[in-house]
């Protein structure tokens, strides 16, 4: 038998696609891979079926962080809380999420 190679997980018609946006959201995101790998598989969940969906975990940034230009669009930036103060900050395009920020702690702006 081969190599063994990891299966993605399918994405229902339904559900959202998870893209990074930027540098700094891929790299945030493995060094959250490496320490909350749960919270992480979590948070995917919830992202791919109903990012939108305002929760005391999920919710819009407010003032001037609530509002993001991406590819040349302003998008409302949400952000979703995993333990220990770390932060998804991303904006909803179509069905796409597209991560701008993946913080492992509490980020300052927000503070």
């Amino acid at each position: 038998m081969g190599r063994a190679h990891q299966v993605s997980r399918p994405i229902k018609k339904a559900e959202y696609t998870i893209v990074f946006g930027t540098r700094q959201a891929e790299k945030g995101w493995m060094d959250l891979k490496a320490s909350q790998l749960n919270a992480l598989a979590d948070a995917w969940d919830f992202l791919t079926r109903t990012p939108t969906l305002r929760s005391p975990k999920n919710h819009q940034l407010k003032g001037e962080l609530g509002a993001v230009t991406h590819r040349g669009a302003v998008h409302a930036r949400w952000q979703h809380e995993l333990a220990n103060g770390a932060r998804l900050w991303f904006v909803v395009d179509g069905q796409l999420v597209i991560l701008i920020e993946c913080h492992t702690r509490h980020p300052n702006a927000t503070k």
